[in-house]
């Protein structure tokens, strides 16, 4: 599989399962569920069975034998192809040593926090405050469940990685909220005048020496 068929991770969620053993779809989705790991990758039927007939026509997995379980309708058993257990491992490989840019939406969002009026984008990144608390609050209740069910912590790494991208986020969060009603956030002098301004159209009719931190960096 070229490296550009690579951006789903349903699909090598895919390829793991079938590298333990041959499965169907229905029970590559079910060990997934199980193992709460849709929580880490985005699961859907329909998207499962699309990706399940990409790996086939890319010979990365090939079909075994047709089940049916009582009135259950068939299901076609699926294993890895030669060729997909270098993939799996190739793209495993990948993903654990090099970093990449997800190009995260609230990244995105944070490079256009000037087109709000600060007092609104408080407001806003309380709530985002609140629903980071409720997720961390969730989250480590399922890390509890775990725990009691003894399963080594091998097989939640991804929680907890999860956990310390939320923790972090949620300081950075708590912070920038600070920064900004106190005025020690650099340009937030000139972001309030901006949008006080009655004849304000758009952020680019500012002039930039209002900045000055841009101008200098210009």
């Amino acid at each position: 599989m070229a490296a550009r068929h690579r951006a789903n991770p349903l699909a090598l969620a895919v390829m793991i399962c079938l590298y333990e053993r041959p499965m169907h779809p229905y029970e590559v989705s079910a060990t997934l569920r199980q193992r709460h790991k849709h929580e880490s990758v985005k699961l859907n039927y329909g998207s499962l069975y699309a990706v399940v007939a990409s790996l086939e026509k890319r010979r990365l997995i090939t079909p075994t034998e047709t089940r049916r379980e009582g009135r259950l309708p068939e299901r076609t058993v699926y294993e890895l192809t030669e060729a997909g257990m270098i993939e799996t491992h190739d793209w495993l490989t990948e993903l654990v040593s090099t970093p990449v840019n997800d190009y995260p939406s609230f990244g995105a969002a944070l490079s256009f926090l000037p087109a709000l009026p600060p007092d609104d984008v408080v407001e806003l990144l309380g709530e985002r405050a609140q629903h980071l608390e409720i997720e961390l609050a969730r989250s480590r209740g399922t890390r509890e469940l775990l725990e009691v069910a003894q399963l080594p912590r091998l097989f939640w790494v991804e929680g907890e990685f999860h956990d310390v991208l939320v923790e972090a986020e949620l300081a950075y969060v708590r912070r920038l909220i600070r920064e900004i009603e106190s005025g020690e956030l650099e340009g937030v002098t000139w972001w309030r005048a901006m949008h006080a301004s009655p004849d304000r159209t758009t952020i680019a009719a500012v002039p930039i020496a209002a900045v000055p931190d841009l101008k200098e960096a210009t």
